[in-house]
């Protein structure tokens, strides 16, 4: 029995030896990450940074900067993954450790967006600091006098207003210059909502009523007609803007509790039902006129049924069900998987468009500037996502999840996950705190050609790995 008591004993000391050390090297491992996310954040904040403003590349030297294209010395970019992205990265850092320096950062980007918001209430892609640029817009602030464009494309207004909404709650709401912006922002955004649901690319103005139709197919030839040389008035939903303009208003109704912002979300949701075209092809398009006919775009956006923007229109559907539990934003889901699923490539992808009625694959071919029809893909101009990655499998799973109220589609990483995750991006950092990246072609999306091989800091890197860090901060708390 001694023996049996003995061994009993120091079983015990040897779990709760191995438990301790398990807690110390856990406490170590946080004290490691927080440390690194200080010294990231750091070099990122007082060296990229231009009036608490970003770009999205930076050669190593800082000198040579690029946006969706190069960026002047007095410019920062608004587009993501530019300044709103940095900004509500150095808010989860804030979140995760409570330490003011990454409130700090975060609040000079929101000034940076202060002083570039339009008279219009929104942003174009970019801020520029010298008010006698070109490229110096028609700024609130009495400082330029370029034009008024605010955009929905990109997720570029989405983007500021996403940031400004969430610094003015940090500061709890008395930030005056924060806070009124972010108002005129948001009331700038719901006068830009058609009736109907919809919004438009661009606008100046509180868009006009037009009526309110079900989308259908032209009767003329699409290829040739329909042209619409103001495209960006009409119905939008280019580079998930549904997706983005969503979680705007979600976060504008959870923040600040305003049945506004919940109304338009809704409105926003019944677009998506006028919006879905009928079978044999019940998806989305990319641009719509007042007639509700899928139109073009730019010279190398045709109309057709898009790949990309049907998911993102069947990803918001349920986010809205999520919000309301009314079933009609459900019904529209299952016929929409069931036609992309037919129509995949056969390499998995979906295709960007495909023409109406036809169904076929649709591209683009370039002579200089002029663009022609095809369905060829063997040789695409390379500034344009041609082809898109499938995500039909997750969201056939959520649409399920939502349907029969069993499993979880959301879920999050575990500790052990994240853990691995900022030991890898730790192991990544270099001395001065940066993270940097090898361009392995030519040319990255919407830019200039870099040099084969060439070293660059990239904000896109930089906010997920502190995003991530600070997901581990807080969920090993």
């Amino acid at each position: 029995m001694k023996n049996i008591l003995h061994i009993a004993i120091l079983f015990l000391s040897v779990n709760v030896f191995c438990v301790g050390d398990s807690i110390a090297d856990d406490r170590t491992f946080r004290s490691e990450v927080t440390a690194a996310l200080k010294k990231s954040a750091t070099f990122f904040r007082t060296q990229a940074a231009y009036q608490g403003g970003y770009v999205y590349y930076y050669y190593l030297d800082l000198k040579q900067r690029w946006g969706e294209g190069i960026a002047g010395p007095s410019q920062i970019w608004v587009q993501p993954p530019g300044t709103p992205t940095v900004g509500i990265a150095f808010l989860k850092a804030y979140r995760a450790t409570g330490d003011r320096f990454y409130l700090d950062a975060a609040t000079d980007a929101a000034n940076a967006l202060v002083y570039g918001q339009l008279k219009s209430g929104g942003w174009t892609n970019l801020v520029d600091f010298n008010p006698r640029s070109k490229t110096t817009a028609l700024y609130r602030n009495g400082k330029g006098r370029g034009k008024n464009n605010s955009t929905l494309d990109d997720g570029i207004s989405q983007g500021a207003i996403r940031l400004l909404m969430q610094v003015d709650q940090a500061h709890k709401f008395k930030n005056k210059k924060i806070h009124d912006s972010v108002q005129i922002a948001l009331a700038a955004l719901l006068k830009a909502h058609y009736p109907n649901g919809a919004f438009p690319q661009v606008w100046t103005t509180a868009v006009k009523p037009q009526p309110v139709l079900k989308a259908s197919m032209p009767s003329y030839d699409w290829r040739t007609e329909g042209r619409i040389k103001n495209y960006w008035d009409m119905y939008t939903l280019n580079d998930g803007l549904a997706g983005t303009v969503s979680e705007t208003l979600l976060e504008a109704y959870s923040i600040y509790e305003e049945e506004k912002y919940k109304t338009a979300l809704i409105k926003l949701g019944d677009f998506l039902i006028l919006a879905q075209l009928p079978e044999p092809q019940p998806a989305w398009a990319q641009q719509y006129g007042f007639n509700m006919h899928p139109i073009w775009a730019r010279k190398f956006e045709p109309p057709g049924i898009t790949g990309g923007e049907s998911q993102d229109a069947i990803e918001t559907l349920m986010k809205i069900y999520r919000l309301t539990k009314n079933e009609k934003y459900l019904e529209p889901i299952p016929r929409a998987i069931k036609y992309l699923n037919r129509s995949l490539l056969p390499d998995g992808q979906l295709a960007r468009y495909y023409a109406l009625k036809t169904n076929r694959p649709l591209y683009m071919k370039r002579q200089g500037k002029v663009y022609s029809l095809t369905y060829d893909d063997s040789d695409l101009p390379r500034h344009y996502g041609w082809k898109i990655t499938s995500r039909l499998n997750e969201l056939n799973a959520a649409y399920r999840v939502l349907k029969t109220g069993k499993g979880n589609s959301n879920r999050s990483p575990s500790v052990a996950e994240l853990k691995k995750q900022a030991q890898q991006i730790l192991q990544e950092l270099d001395s001065q705190g940066r993270w940097i990246n090898i361009a392995t072609s030519e040319r990255l999306i919407g830019q200039p050609k870099f040099p084969i091989k060439s070293r660059y800091i990239a904000s896109e890197t930089f906010s997920k790995n502190i995003e991530t860090l600070s997901d581990y901060l807080l969920a090993s708390q």
